[in-house]
């Protein structure tokens, strides 16, 4: 399982690795990104792994969204409202939850014109 932080928002990093499972991968393409805070080791623990996406182009992005049409991936998401995000993550401990859980900030909510 992988998260992908595409906002310039550190503090995300870190409620990003609670997320993701054993051998999960937050991958961080906001450039530049805010400072990440400081966080519990444990939450690193089990191989879990923070990259970077240095030099990924508008254009990198709509190359992969095109392979990805042709080859026929499809993404399943869910997303909650930021102060739903305990409810994300229980529904992930108890697998009650189908694809992946996209939690968005009110910013990223406003910004998008989505009003619930």
């Amino acid at each position: 399982m992988a998260v992908m932080i595409a906002m310039q928002i550190g503090a995300l990093v870190p409620a990003a690795l609670t997320l993701v499972c054993k051998r999960g991968r937050v991958v961080c393409a906001g450039i530049p990104m805010s400072d990440i805070p400081i966080f519990a080791y444990a939450d690193l623990w089990e191989e879990r792994q923070i990259l970077s996406v240095a030099n990924l182009t508008r254009e990198d992005g709509t190359s992969f969204f095109e392979v990805a049409a042709r080859s026929g991936l499809r993404a399943v998401t869910e997303t909650f409202p930021l102060e739903q995000a305990n409810v994300a993550l229980d529904r992930l401990r108890k697998g009650t939850l189908t694809g992946a859980a996209v939690v968005i900030s009110p910013q990223a909510d406003a910004a998008s014109g989505n009003h619930g």
